[in-house]
C-alpha cells in the first residue's frame, strides 16, 4: 500500500525543535551575560607624599607605578579608570611623569579616567589629579595648593657646638647649593627660587591645559599655592562635582559595574610590615623623610 509523502515543508516543521523546549535551554545558559558583560572599573589608590620611596616610606613615584598604571588599562569590557587620590604633594617631576603616564594611556586604550579626591589632593596630588577627564571631590576635601616649595634643615650652628668642621670640595662654582652644614647665602637662594619659579609655570600650564574653560578664579589667587575646600574648589572650577567614588560611578555605569583594585606590587619588606636592616646613615635619612611627610599634611591643617 502507498503512503502518501509528506510535504517538504511538513517534514522540515516536523523536525524543528519546539519553541517551548527551545527557550527552556536559552534560560539555562547566560546569554544575556555573554552578550552585555559587566562593565569594569579599575581603581587606583595614590596616597602618601610624591617621590622616590625609601625602605620606611612608601613613596608615589613612576618607577613604582608603571606597571600598576599599565595594567589598570588592560582589563576587557573596561568602562573607565578611576583614580582615588590623597596626597599632599611632593615631587614636581614625578608627580608629571605620573600624569603623563596615565594620560597616555588613557589616549591609547580610549578610556576616560575619572579621579576622585579624598583627604586632599594638594601641590604635586592635584597635579595627579589633573590626570583626570573629570574630578571628583568631597566637599571637605583640600583641594588646590598650585605652587611649588621647598624645604631642608640647617645644622650650621649645632655641628659648630658639637666641634665638627665641614669640608666640601666642588669642581664648578655653583656645584654646591644651600648645604645644610653651611650658612646660608643670598645667591644660592635665588638661584633655587628661579629653579622654583620655572616648576610653577609647568604646573600652571598643566592646569590651563587640563582644565581649560572650566576655572573661574582669578590667576594671582589661582597660583599664590593657596588651597581650598572641595565645595570652594568647584566654584573655582578646580573640580567637576561634588562626590564619592561608589556612588559615582554606579550612577555613572549602572549597578552591575564591577570595581576592580589595582594594587602596586611591594617588596616583600613591605608585605610583612618592616624595613630591611640599614645604615644609621640611612635611618637618619628616612628619620627626616617621615618629618617632612608629616610637615607636608601639617601644611595643609591635617
Amino acid at each position: 500500500m502507498n503512503q502518501q509523502a509528506s510535504p517538504p515543508d511538513t517534514v522540515h516543521a516536523d523536525k524543528r525543535r519546539p519553541p517551548a523546549r527551545r527557550s527552556r535551554w536559552r534560560s539555562l545558559i547566560p546569554v544575556r551575560a555573554w552578550r552585555e558583560p559587566h562593565p569594569v572599573v579599575t581603581v587606583l589608590r595614590l596616597s602618601g607624599l610624591i617621590g622616590g620611596p625609601s625602605a620606611l616610606r612608601r613613596g608615589l613615584s613612576l618607577a613604582g607605578l608603571a606597571s600598576t598604571i599599565e595594567r589598570a588599562f588592560a582589563p576587557r569590557h573596561l568602562a573607565a579608570v578611576a583614580l582615588v587620590i590623597n596626597s599632599p604633594g611632593g615631587s614636581p617631576v614625578q608627580s608629571r611623569l605620573i600624569h603623563a603616564r596615565i594620560r597616555a594611556m588613557a589616549e591609547e586604550k580610549g578610556v576616560p579616567v575619572l579621579a576622585f579626591v579624598e583627604d586632599a589632593a594638594a601641590s604635586g596630588g592635584y597635579w595627579l589629579a589633573l590626570a583626570g577627564d573629570e574630578i571628583f571631590a568631597d566637599e571637605s576635601s583640600i583641594v588646590g595648593s598650585i605652587g611649588v616649595v621647598s624645604s631642608s634643615f640647617g645644622f650650621t650652628d649645632l655641628i659648630g657646638r658639637a666641634g665638627i668642621e665641614r669640608r666640601l670640595y666642588t669642581a664648578g662654582s655653583r656645584k654646591s647649593l644651600l648645604d645644610p652644614f653651611q650658612p646660608e647665602r643670598p645667591e644660592e637662594v635665588e638661584r633655587l627660587k628661579r629653579i622654583m619659579t620655572e616648576m610653577h609655570e609647568a604646573f600652571i600650564a598643566a592646569v590651563r591645559e587640563r582644565r581649560a574653560g572650566k576655572i573661574a578664579g582669578d590667576d594671582e589667587s589661582l597660583f599664590s599655592g593657596e588651597f581650598w575646600t572641595g565645595r570652594t574648589a568647584l566654584r573655582l572650577g578646580l573640580i567637576d562635582a561634588l562626590g564619592e567614588i561608589r556612588t559615582t560611578i554606579r550612577a555613572r555605569f549602572g549597578e552591575r559595574v564591577r570595581f576592580r583594585a589595582m594594587e602596586p606590587r611591594r617588596s616583600w619588606a613591605f608585605r610583612l610590615g618592616r624595613a630591611p636592616a640599614s645604615s644609621p646613615e640611612e635611618w637618619i635619612e628616612h628619620a627626616f623623610g617621615a618629618i617632612e611627610e608629616r610637615a607636608a599634611w601639617t601644611r595643609l591643617g591635617l
